[in-house]
């Protein structure tokens, strides 16, 4: 498939190398993000402007992983799931989907993780971006996949970190250099309406993150 979203409201990112002083074996909350550099601001899912509450997202690369970082400014911290791959979507959550080359997905993998630090790891097919024919894989566990989350109620901030090792991800033989994804955001404050961003909008009311020709282009630099 092709793009079947204009091509120049597609965003694409050139993906850095993992910083030179990191030991990307030890614990992912260790790690200094401070040199990586940082997405734009995440946009509202209907294209209508900035999300009120933002998200500063990070990503980098090795021949091992993909290892992204989310930093969450949040005035209502909250979650209620304990376990992997329960329902977190439906309180706050940070997300990436992606899938190799640059056409329009139609497989491609879902990984998200709350404040809480509980993963929802999953293989979509979805052959039309319709709602009622996407098939969703939860029983699928993403091998060796990593992942923390931490949060500072009283800063009014948590973080995420998602490490996506390229074994389970990547088809066969050499690494390909770009990548379809987003990264989104739902925020779901108790006294207000949920605020669903990304970083490259779907123009969707409500809200859907299910629509590939509106992932960007990561290029692996």
């Amino acid at each position: 498939m092709t793009l079947t979203a204009n091509p120049q409201s597609i965003p694409h990112w050139r993906v850095s190398h993992v910083p030179e002083d990191w030991a990307t074996q030890a614990d992912p909350a260790t790690w200094n993000w401070a040199s990586v550099p940082v997405l734009p601001p995440f946009i509202l899912a209907d294209g209508s402007g900035p999300a009120a509450q933002q998200t500063v997202a990070r990503v980098c690369y090795d021949p091992q992983a993909l290892y992204v970082r989310y930093d969450c400014d949040d005035r209502d911290i909250w979650g209620t799931y304990t376990q992997r791959d329960e329902p977190i979507y439906d309180e706050e959550v940070v997300e990436i989907f992606f899938g190799p080359g640059e056409a329009d997905l139609v497989r491609y993998f879902e990984f998200q993780v709350s404040p809480n630090e509980v993963l929802l790891d999953a293989r979509i097919y979805n052959p039309t971006s319709r709602r009622t024919e996407l098939e969703v894989d939860f029983s699928w566990n993403c091998p060796g996949i990593r992942w923390r989350a931490g949060r500072d109620d009283d800063a009014n901030h948590w973080w995420g970190i998602i490490v996506i090792p390229w074994a389970a991800v990547a088809p066969p033989g050499e690494l390909p250099r770009l990548w379809r994804a987003n990264f989104y955001r739902i925020e779901r404050p108790h006294d207000a309406a949920p605020e669903y961003s990304c970083w490259s909008p779907t123009m969707t009311e409500p809200a859907d993150f299910h629509k590939p020709a509106y992932f960007g282009l990561l290029e692996l630099a």
